[in-house]
């Protein structure tokens, strides 16, 4: 189980703002996962290697006085991998908030679309509100599209070993 990357049509509906979009998709063999169950799975246990990558990260941006991303990872009805929950349902759920430099949301989507399982999309959706924003995108580009694909991978590893 490998992810793949999709293309997005922008100006999107989640972010109509939006200048900047990814999205990866992942076929799982199981027909009852939903949206929040795997959000939970992709942001609750990252690997050490991405919470190592999050330190340094918050520790770079703090003197500019951006939002840090959190360092316990929790969920509830309101929160999920420390993201704040824009929108729910069983079939998709919306991360987010928007910042000095840019707006983003996560939105990860799971579709009964296949004849023996589901399709797990998460899409990344991105308004750069100044040349900080654009340059922030650019460093953490690679790191991100990294992040992303191990995510989706580790979900198809947890899902399978259920």
């Amino acid at each position: 189980m490998s992810p793949v990357s999709r293309p997005v049509s922008l100006p999107h509906p989640l972010l109509p703002s939006a200048d900047w979009a990814d999205r990866f998709t992942l076929g799982l063999p199981v027909d009852n996962l939903t949206a929040r169950e795997a959000a939970r799975l992709a942001l609750e246990h990252p690997p050490g290697w991405v919470r190592r990558l999050m330190v340094l990260r918050n520790a770079l941006v703090a003197p500019f006085g951006l939002k840090g991303a959190a360092e316990q990872v929790t969920s509830s009805d309101t929160e999920i991998g420390g993201f704040p929950v824009v929108s729910a349902s069983d079939d998709r759920v919306v991360l987010g908030f928007d910042d000095r430099h840019l707006d983003f949301r996560i939105v990860i989507d799971i579709r009964q679309d296949r004849p023996n399982g589901q399709t797990l999309s998460v899409m990344t959706l991105v308004h750069r509100n100044n040349l900080f924003g654009r340059l922030y995108l650019a460093a953490v580009m690679p790191f991100h599209k990294l992040i992303v694909r191990s995510m989706l991978s580790g979900i198809g590893r947890r899902v399978v070993a259920r």
